[in-house]
C-alpha cells in the first residue's frame, strides 16, 4: 500500500504596501518634527571658519545649514529629517557630529 504524502502549500510572500508617487515637496509637508530640546546634529562654528567648500549648505536637501557673514554656519536642527547628508559631505573632522534623536523624537512621515 502506497502511503499519500501530504504536500503543504508554500507560504505565499505578504503584499507589499505602495506609496503613490508624491513630490519630495508633498511628501515633507506630510512630515511631523517631533524636536527634542537636545540637538541631533551640533555644529562646530570654529571648524565651519575654516571650511572653504562649504558642502553641508550645498548637500543639505533642506537647506537647514545658513553661512554667516563672520565666517560660520547656523545649523537648525529642528526641520532636519536626518538623512545625514551633511555628516557625509563634511570634510572637516569633527565639525558635525550626528546621532539619532533620542526615541520618540525626530521626524515622523504620514502617508499621504
Amino acid at each position: 500500500m502506497r502511503r499519500r504524502r501530504t504536500v503543504t502549500p508554500a507560504p505565499t510572500a505578504p503584499v507589499e504596501t505602495v506609496w503613490s508617487p508624491v513630490s519630495f515637496e508633498e511628501r515633507m509637508a506630510t512630515a511631523e518634527f517631533r524636536v527634542h530640546e537636545r540637538a541631533h546634529i551640533v555644529v562646530d562654528g570654529a571648524a565651519c571658519a575654516e571650511c572653504s567648500t562649504r558642502d553641508c549648505v550645498i548637500a543639505c536637501p533642506a537647506n537647514l545649514f545658513v553661512p554667516t557673514s563672520d565666517g560660520g554656519i547656523v545649523f537648525n536642527y529642528e526641520q532636519c529629517f536626518e538623512c545625514g547628508t551633511c555628516y557625509m559631505v563634511c570634510n572637516k573632522e569633527g565639525a558635525i557630529s550626528w546621532s539619532y534623536p533620542e526615541g520618540g523624537y525626530g521626524v515622523v512621515f504620514h502617508r499621504t
